[in-house]
């Protein structure tokens, strides 16, 4: 009885069966004659190569690259040949230079000119479209596999596993694995091509084949280039519940889909048609450019998208909900080539104007990535035969004048994309393809509802105003003129709504999936959550004055709070924690080959600024070799000073990330700037003090995971230390994005109806006014015309109608609400409800204008001048915490339906002294003794720090900044040594949790400066 063979031998036959229709075992039983093959002209099937017919000397498949010439081209070898008897040579040798020089891309898609004639060496793939003469060339072209080619010049017994030729050029090698007999592709298979091939041979020079693939049954691998031991392999793998790896295949191997699929004739043609390609000039010596293949996501996604809009037209929207990690920019780019190439699959398709005319005028690229222009530009020289059809968009007149002038593909920024727009003119006959980067960043409601009236109609004539109304709002729906492909690897509930794939149960879904999971498990993004350490604050506050008036007790809390943490106190305790750790376990270790760098997030800029002078003052006392930065937008005035970026740095705003990248600065201070988008490989730890949650915890702290494969980063080298937010807190704002985010169901617009119904009911404003304000606005009325409209409104507000605070904020905050929502909405709504649009643009207006004051926010700023911070400690609750996040698809919730307001609870108020003995039970619980036991046993430590012997000499005269806290750390362990029977319990603390440790010296300094101007 037979087995079945499950080596490697055994995968190469599959392999090539399914190429060729047969394989070298079936010939050699007799179990199938080659002469009974079908033709190997067949659209399908590969030509059997023979080792034999390989040239080691230029890498070709001699018998099918004269064989193609001859038959599809034998008038230009004419040429040659009559003046050359020597005309193969000739001609081998021209390629050979010629490869060595441009690679096996450029003369794949130019083909090759040898003295007076030309020889195309592949024929494109045709469009539905494409003549019989387009299709009849691509049949021609002769794509074949060979086993076991023996390529080496040097070691006649080296050969590979399998390589794949098209015109007898080869553009794939594959060695294989079978982990049955214990050999897999992720080590074998990436060995044997580390250690065991030769890259100086020719075959194996770089950019000589497209690709290098090490293969298993489970797993493929890929490289463009080859360098020994320093080859670096990337996964080629369709991923597998969110994660890294291959899904089970019912009819085959896991990794089945690369011969059966990539590998197929017309998706080689494709790859080397719109995929493959070599970045920097031509000019550049060969060795220095860099070849890329697209990973199997990036492939999958641009094919698909490709398909989808063939078949479907012109006017979908697609959500591509991609991880950092994923590749975006080159995803984007390769698919805004190929949209500007896209046609219909057959006649009547939506949005195309026949199988002869591309579905798209042009692309619209928006985007904040500098990167992209020039990687697009890169791209179209690569691919395109016409030159200079991409250009950037700065104002509306460059929009305005690169879509008249017929760019394909125009370039524009996030920022200035709404103002742009203005004064575009009517394109509504013309086909727009728009790729949104990051598509929360940008389509937040009004900038979108900008971009769809860029690309649908304004008539130039004038006419009715109700009219131009209905026209405002029909042009914030998403136009049928436009596809739109929004690129996010953290898409909110709108954006769900707005890009995803409507389900049967009403859900929405993303079109495709790269998820942080698989990048995380696949190498190309770090684990920033794998090394994370929290600390949870203390402190004791104490009355300044003799009164005991009453405060709201849930807002003084929150004032007090906001109060300590931007203490001076504070901020120098966590600037000491964060500047020892950054020093002892990033800068000491040498992490990164010593360039690793570390980013301070912080909740405002006086905090930010309070931070960099901290920790400029302690870097300068320790005398460390490198510099502080800060970044922040604006001025800033603390303590009668102004500050802005440059009169800190030194420098222009724009040359914060160009700096922070070279050796001389470590640490990057932030406040709500660099914390999106920002990509520094060389961070690798971050300091939070700032609530972080949602999209923004995943966006910040992502600032870490970019991969640094030339400084060995790995995910244990990184290090969060989170003086704000729980672990807990965390995960669950990570939890969305780990593997698939769908949206349980559409938002209910009906909310707008009882908003608008309250709204109304107020009697802020009378309908004849919002219908006056919106005849005057779409008119083109002077806006000196519309203020006493908004004006009259406002002042019934303000003052008219005598409405109690709370009121005020009620009716302030359901405006608010009601702007959002129809805001976002109206762009997906299928039907228009004109009183919600004509009642959206009056309340834009009225909204700025409405005055709500705080009855209690005089007395809170009494408060903070009515106590002192007495005492501040720090505990770390988390130590190096890896924080496990749920691999199921997370289902989020569409925005509340409720109408939202003001509670009108009774607010509860307490006497300031049990506010402070409320917030210190809160805050100040580090070990078990009473406040004011607390306080006797500093006071006491901080007298036996003074009377030390060297407490004047060494510490309190001692002008040497570095010295003396060297001295007064010494005195500080002299006493507590001394004291610890008196004080085990603390000693035992501070002897276990450095971070306690240093909050105690910090407080027991500050005791011992008051002592110097008063008496214990």
């Amino acid at each position: 009885m037979s087995r079945s063979r499950t080596d490697e031998q055994a995968l190469e036959s599959s392999i090539e069966k399914t190429l060729t229709g047969t394989s070298k075992e079936e010939l050699l039983s007799g179990a199938i004659v080659e002469e009974s093959m079908p033709s190997y002209g067949n659209r399908i099937l590969f030509y059997r190569g023979e080792s034999s017919d390989f040239n080691k000397t230029y890498a070709i498949d001699e018998k099918r690259f004269w064989h193609f010439l001859e038959t599809t081209q034998g008038d230009e070898l004419e040429k040659l040949k009559r003046r050359d008897p020597q005309y193969k040579l000739k001609i081998l040798q021209r390629f050979d230079r010629m490869i060595k020089k441009y690679g096996v891309i450029k003369l794949l898609r130019k083909g090759l000119g040898v003295e007076d004639a030309h020889f195309t060496l592949m024929y494109v793939a045709p469009l539905p479209s494409s003549s019989r003469e387009v299709h009849r060339r691509f049949v021609s072209n002769e794509f074949s596999v060979t086993r076991q080619v023996a390529y080496s010049l040097d070691n006649p017994r080296e050969e590979i596993d399998m390589v794949l030729f098209v015109n007898g050029i080869p553009i794939v090698t594959m060695e294989l694995k079978n982990p049955w007999t214990g050999q897999t592709a992720r080590f074998h298979g990436q060995k044997q091509y580390k250690e065991d091939r030769d890259p100086k041979q020719p075959l194996l020079n770089f950019a000589r084949c497209l690709v290098h693939f090490a293969v298993d049954t489970d797993e493929v691998y890929m490289t463009t280039r080859l360098a020994g031991k320093r080859t670096h392999f990337l996964p080629f793998n369709k991923g597998h519940n969110h994660g890294k790896g291959n899904p089970p295949n019912p009819y085959g191997h896991k990794t089945a889909y690369l011969w059966e699929e990539v590998l197929q004739k017309r998706s080689l043609a494709n790859l080397i048609q719109h995929f493959v390609r070599l970045d920097g000039k031509e000019s550049d010596p060969l060795s220095k450019r860099t070849l890329y293949f697209p990973r199997y996501h990036q492939m999958d996604v641009v094919r698909r998208l490709i398909d989808d809009v063939s078949h479907q037209g012109v006017g979908k929207r697609y959500l591509i909900q991609h991880s950092a990690g994923s590749g975006k920019s080159n995803s984007i780019t390769w698919l805004a080539y190929q949209l500007i190439e896209a046609y219909p699959t057959e006649e009547g398709v939506p949005g195309s104007r026949g199988m002869q005319a591309p579905l798209f005028d042009s692309v619209i690229v928006v985007t904040d990535r500098r990167l992209l222009d020039r990687q697009l530009r890169d791209n179209i020289r690569e691919f395109s035969e016409v030159k200079n059809i991409i250009a950037p968009a700065h104002s509306s007149k460059e929009l305005r004048e690169s879509l008249e002038s017929g760019k394909k593909i125009i370039i524009t920024t996030i920022q200035k994309f709404p103002f742009i727009v203005e004064g575009i003119a009517d394109m509504s006959d013309k086909r727009f393809g728009v790729i949104i980067d990051e598509a929360h960043s940008s389509q937040s409601g009004t900038a979108h509802d900008n971009m769809n009236r860029a690309l649908g109609s304004d008539d130039a004539e004038t006419e009715d105003p109700q009219e131009a109304i209905i026209k405002a709002m029909l042009s914030r729906k998403m136009k049928g003129n436009a596809s739109y492909f929004a690129f996010t690897a953290t898409p909110k509930p709108i954006t769900l709504e707005k890009f995803g794939i409507r389900q049967a149960d009403g859900s929405f879904r993303p079109f495709h999936l790269y998820s942080m999971k698989q990048a995380i498990e696949e190498g190309f993004i770090l684990d920033v959550l794998a090394n994370y350490t929290t600390y949870k604050s203390y402190y004791e506050i104490q009355k300044s004055i003799e009164e005991n008036p009453l405060f709201e007790t849930a807002k003084a809390q929150k004032k007090l709070k906001a109060f300590v943490e931007r203490n001076p106190t504070t901020i120098a305790t966590k600037s000491e924690i964060m500047l020892d750790h950054f020093i002892t376990k990033v800068v000491n270790p040498k992490k990164l080959k010593g360039k690793a760098k570390g980013m301070v997030v912080t909740q405002s800029i006086e905090s930010a600024i309070r931070y960099y002078q901290a920790l400029q003052k302690r870097l300068e006392e320790r005398g460390m070799p490198f510099n502080i930065l800060i970044a922040f937008s604006g001025k800033k005035s603390i303590d009668g000073i102004e500050y802005t970026e440059e009169s800190i740095n030194g420098f222009a705003s724009k040359d914060i990330a160009e700096r922070f990248d070279t050796d001389a600065y470590r640490l990057l201070v932030v406040a709500n700037k660099f914390t999106t988008g920002f990509d520094q490989p060389k961070l690798c730890a971050m300091y939070v003090d700032k609530k972080l949650q949602g999209v923004q915890a995943v966006q910040t702290l992502s600032r870490l995971n970019r991969a640094a494969l030339a400084l060995g980063k790995k995910s244990e080298d990184l290090f969060v230390l989170d003086f704000f937010n729980s672990v807990e807190d965390i995960k669950e704002a990570f939890d969305p994005f780990y593997t698939a985010t769908t949206l349980s169901s559409a938002t209910d617009v009906n909310v707008l109806h009882e908003l608008k119904e309250h709204l109304d009911g107020v009697g802020v404003y009378e309908w004849y006014e919002v219908e006056a304000f919106n005849e005057k606005y779409f008119s083109g009325a002077d806006a000196s015309e519309l203020s006493p409209l908004i004006d009259t409104a406002a002042e019934r507000f303000n003052t008219g109608l005598e409405l109690e605070e709370s009121e005020k904020a009620d009716f302030k905050i359901k405006a608010k609400q009601f702007v959002k929502v129809y805001g976002q909405m109206a762009a997906i709504l299928p039907y228009e409800m004109i009183e919600w649009e004509k009642l959206f643009w009056f309340l834009k207006f009225l909204i700025p204008k409405l005055v709500v004051k705080d009855a209690q926010s005089d007395l809170l700023d009494e408060l903070l001048e009515s106590v002192d911070l007495s005492t501040y400690g720090l505990e770390r609750t988390k130590i190096g915490a890896s924080i496990g996040l749920d691999e199921s698809e997370t289902e989020i919730g569409p925005q509340n339906p409720n109408p939202r307001g003001v509670h009108e609870s009774e607010k509860e108020k307490d006497p300031l002294d049990e506010i402070i003995r409320i917030f210190n039970e809160r805050w100040f619980h580090e070990w078990n003794a009473t406040p004011e036991e607390q306080r006797v046993r500093l006071v006491n430590i901080a007298q036996k720090i003074k009377e030390h012997p060297d407490y004047q000499t060494k510490y309190l005269d001692n002008p040497d900044k570095q010295n003396r806290e060297l001295a007064y750390t010494k005195i500080f362990a002299d006493v507590m040594n001394k004291q610890r029977k008196q004080e085990l319990e603390l000693y035992r603390i501070i002897a276990q949790d450095e971070a306690f440790k240093r909050a105690m010296q910090e407080t027991v300094k500050q005791i011992l400066e008051r002592t110097e101007y008063e008496a214990f």
